[in-house]
Parts: structure tokens; sequence; C-alpha cells
């Protein structure tokens, strides 16, 4: 994955385990979310910042993962994240999982960049530049 803004890591425990001792694929997805936090605190946000400083949420309008290896109880997930702009009011989060080494999966989100109205609606905006700069790292 080129242009890797954020790292971290998943110790998989035994409840997001199926019964043939394998991750439940459900809990990728959750780590995919729990990964885009992780990288938002990193860089001094949150979604409540998010919401307070931009007066913005950035909802999912896609996700996507394929598995390639099986991850058990006890695995050490390395995730690494990547942003990209993908248009002008969505930007991609794209994830790599890796494990001793070896490559377990890849998982993409595609965000929105919605405005909160006064009234509470939402609306889809471009992706505020300073909001961006945030996440993507400088080349």
């Amino acid at each position: 994955m080129s242009n890797t803004a954020f790292t971290t890591q998943v110790t998989i425990e035994w409840g997001d385990c199926d019964e043939a001792g394998i991750v439940f694929y459900p809990n990728y997805f959750y780590w995919l979310d729990c990964s885009f936090q992780r990288l938002l605190r990193a860089r001094g946000l949150s979604l409540r910042e998010v919401r307070k400083r931009f007066g913005a949420v950035t909802p999912i309008t896609q996700a996507h993962a394929d598995f390639t290896a099986p991850a058990r109880y006890d695995d050490v997930l390395d995730i690494a994240v990547s942003v990209a702009l993908q248009g002008e009011r969505r930007f991609r989060v794209d994830y790599d999982f890796t494990s001793n080494g070896k490559r377990i999966g890849s998982g993409h989100e595609v965000r929105a960049f919605a405005l909160i109205g006064a009234d509470g609606t939402i609306k889809g905006a471009p992706v505020d530049a300073e909001f961006l700069s945030i996440l993507v790292p400088a080349n």
C-alpha cells in the first residue's frame, strides 16, 4: 500500500473467532472503522472533533474486504491505513492486514464528507482541504 498514513495493531481475541477457530469476517469491518478512528485520534481529531471543528460527519458509503489467509486467536494483525481523495465529495480509506509478515487481507471504505445544517440535516459537500491534509501525509 503506498502513501501509508498510519499503522495500528489488533490482537485477535477468542470471541473474535468462529467455530472453525478463524476470525469471523464481520470483525474485519469493525477493525476497519476502529483503525479510522485511531487515525483520527493520532492526528488530534475524533468524530466529535470533526463535527465541532468542521461541522461535518463522514458516513461510510461503501465498504469492501478481501481475505487471502486466515487469522486466528492470539494472532496480532498489523493494519496499514492510507487515505486518498476520491472525487470532490468523498475520500477512500484503504486498509492492509498482515500478521507476522504474511498478508491476511485488505479492505477499504469510501466515506462521504457531509455538512450538518443548523436544523440537523446532513448534506454532502466537498471534502474540506484542511481535513484532508490532516489525514493524508505530505509527500
